[in-house]
């Protein structure tokens, strides 16, 4: 970029400059140079702060236009899924769709769907993705075979870390033979159901060990109901064709049918344009208001009719209560809220149908939401734990990581230690509330463009300083974490760090700083709070080794603080203007405005109460220390 075009004549905005690098999709380095420029022409202070305002303005624009690209993009897979259904003509163009979604979306090797064949009694692979082993793709099982069989016997998801070693279902040589050839390891199914008959099984697979989490696994069963439900749409085809061919009466049966299927196409691909807009789950309730002719609401769980959501919830679809129509919206065996039509006691099948269906496309839109906002923690904590064990030194590739989530490992930045305060019942409320403090971490790390990571028992973060000190930082993140967790959280903050992209070490130094911050805290009993290792010098060394620190001011300087309280006197504080004026009795009486011989006197008094030798070496540093251990322990006005 040339100097003409960052440079702004006077009077000029400070956004102009910016406008422009935000309407060309500029870099986050080039919002750098309008400030460095005016910088180096030496323009005004109060020009480079509108500048600097300017610029962070502009990046947060840039940052909010980005993440609705990706949120668009995320969403583009998942409900593309729902439009095919809703506008189905090729089950297994339909099919091959949602395997190949749910592949994309869980991010495995292969992903493949079975379907039950009652004529033969047994079960057979339909559709397949990401599958190189043709003795695989082939492979018929046996009732109640393998990790399918299970699956299908019982109705319910199940995962193995790893099949051969999985002694829970049925090993058969013909099964295991094709597993082996397709090289799979890691296996989820999910089942396909229809009522309350499983027709199928939805498998993703991988070909090394891997823990399949319960966010996934409840997508993958969002998508195999997707499958049972094309599945359950082309049999009604099928049916209502061959009724055709016999009675009139099926000419005017299939004719409804056909108008459900067209009013719903229409209806999800309302939605599904709604979405990909960037609309929320309130949009979708709004756009099936308007097809109803109703009011629709997305309603949390505790706010609905427990009876009537657990019915819409085991039923499979929306049931009356009173006036109103519930439609449960759950994932797996989670229940997410659901939708409300309010005063609408009189609804035909086929608006009943359109409801359950929102119903789906909300609780597949809060669950490519939530695993998308949970991957972005992941990925934010493996970037910081790599930097805390130093395990990738390539300051490129470390950038370029950082960059992807916008966070700037150029910048200086401070590492924040945390730990929970508040005493826990039992061990698992324990574990819920360090849940609870790195899901806070990790939303304040994101919105900071910072990383977080669990750690020690607690949480790390690693912060940009911006303008403020690394104290200010470590107590603002203190009080955001704690209101978040509703308990006390303390924080102990390192000094400022710098390139750690080509210095990754100094991230675990600085660490180990935060944390020995944090025990200072909790030995001065201040839980709650927040403080770097600027508010404690190099007594944080002694702190980290005594343990009575009470006893260690009491019996230094115990007689002094005891005689201040008593008599109202000064002695401390002209203790403290003593030893930071060198011991010089001149500067001291300069420092607190009195005269020399007061100065004289006081210090008189301090050597009665503390012995003769209290200005040795030895002791006047303990002294010192005292000092600044009673201040630290009782903060106030100084």
């Amino acid at each position: 970029m040339s100097r003409d075009h960052l440079q702004s004549a006077p009077g000029t905005s400070a956004e102009t400059p910016y406008l422009g690098l935000l309407a060309r999709d500029a870099s986050v380095e080039a919002y750098e140079r309008p400030v460095l420029l005016a910088r180096a022409e030496g323009e005004p202070a109060g020009r480079i702060a509108a500048l600097e305002e300017a610029r962070l303005l502009a990046l947060r624009v840039r940052a909010e236009l980005e993440g609705r690209r990706r949120r668009e993009a995320e969403l583009s897979a998942l409900f593309e899924t729902a439009h095919d259904l809703a506008g189905l003509r090729d089950l297994d163009a339909v099919l091959q769709a949602i395997v190949q979604r749910a592949r994309s979306l869980l991010g495995t090797d292969v992903a493949y769907l079975s379907l039950n064949d009652p004529a033969r009694g047994d079960t057979y692979m339909r559709v397949t993705e990401g599958s190189v082993s043709a003795r695989f793709q082939q492979l018929r099982l046996g009732m109640g075979e393998g990790l399918g069989g299970l699956v299908a016997q019982t109705a319910r998801p199940y995962v193995t870390d790893d099949y051969f070693q999985d002694g829970r279902f049925q090993h058969t040589h013909t099964i295991d033979a094709g597993v082996s050839d397709e090289g799979l390891v890691a296996i989820l199914g999910v089942p396909l159901m229809l009522g309350p008959h499983v027709i199928g099984v939805l498998f993703a697979a991988d070909r090394r060990a891997r823990v399949f989490e319960r966010e996934q696994i409840a997508l993958l069963g969002s998508f195999a109901a997707l499958a049972a439900a094309a599945i359950d749409t082309a049999n009604l085809l099928t049916e209502t064709r061959s009724a055709l061919a016999g009675l009139e009466r099926a000419n005017e049966i299939i004719r409804d049918r056909s108008g459900v299927i067209e009013r719903a196409s229409e209806v999800h691909d309302r939605l599904a344009e709604l979405v990909l807009r960037g609309g929320g789950v309130h949009d979708v309730a709004a756009a099936v208001s308007q097809v109803l002719d109703g009011t629709v609401e997305f309603t949390e769980e505790a706010a609905v009719p427990a009876e009537a959501l657990e019915a819409s919830r085991a039923e499979g679809h929306a049931v009356r209560h009173g006036r109103d129509w519930i439609a449960a919206v759950a994932a797996g065996g989670e229940l997410l809220g659901a939708l409300v039509l309010r005063g609408h006691p009189g609804l035909d099948p086929v608006d009943q149908r359109t409801l359950e269906r929102a119903a789906m496309v909300t609780s597949l839109l809060l669950l490519a939401r939530r695993s998308a906002a949970e991957a972005e923690q992941r990925v934010r904590g493996e970037l910081l734990d790599d930097l805390l064990d130093a395990r990738d030194r390539d300051s490129r590739l470390l950038r370029e990581r950082a960059g992807r989530l916008h966070a700037d490992l150029d910048a200086t930045h401070v590492v924040l230690a945390a730990r929970l305060d508040g005493p826990a019942a039992d061990a698992d409320e324990e574990a819920a509330a360090r849940r609870r403090l790195w899901s806070a971490a990790s939303h304040l790390a994101a919105t900071r463009h910072g990383l977080a990571a669990a750690r020690d028992g607690g949480t790390v973060l690693l912060l940009p300083l911006g303008g403020d000190t690394a104290t200010e930082v470590a107590r603002r993140t203190a009080r955001h974490l704690g209101t978040a967790v509703h308990q006390p959280v303390t924080v102990g903050a390192s000094a400022p760090v710098t390139d750690l992209a080509a210095h990754p070490e100094t991230v675990a130094s600085a660490y180990a700083e935060g944390r020995r911050c944090l025990d200072a805290l909790h030995l001065l009993g201040r839980p709650g709070d927040g403080a770097a290792a600027e508010d404690f010098g190099f007594l944080g060394l002694l702190l980290a080794g005594e343990r009575d620190i009470a006893g260690f001011v009491d019996r230094t300087i115990g007689p002094v603080v005891s005689y201040d309280a008593q008599r109202g006197t000064e002695l401390l504080r002209t203790l403290d203007a003593y030893f930071e004026g060198g011991m010089s009795p001149a500067r001291t009486k300069d420092a607190l405005h009195v005269h020399v011989n007061t100065v004289a006197q006081r210090l008189e008094r301090v050597g009665r109460l503390l012995g003769a030798d209290w200005q040795t070496p030895a002791r006047a540093l303990e002294i010192q220390l005292a000092l600044r251990l009673n201040r630290l322990v009782t903060p106030g006005p100084r």
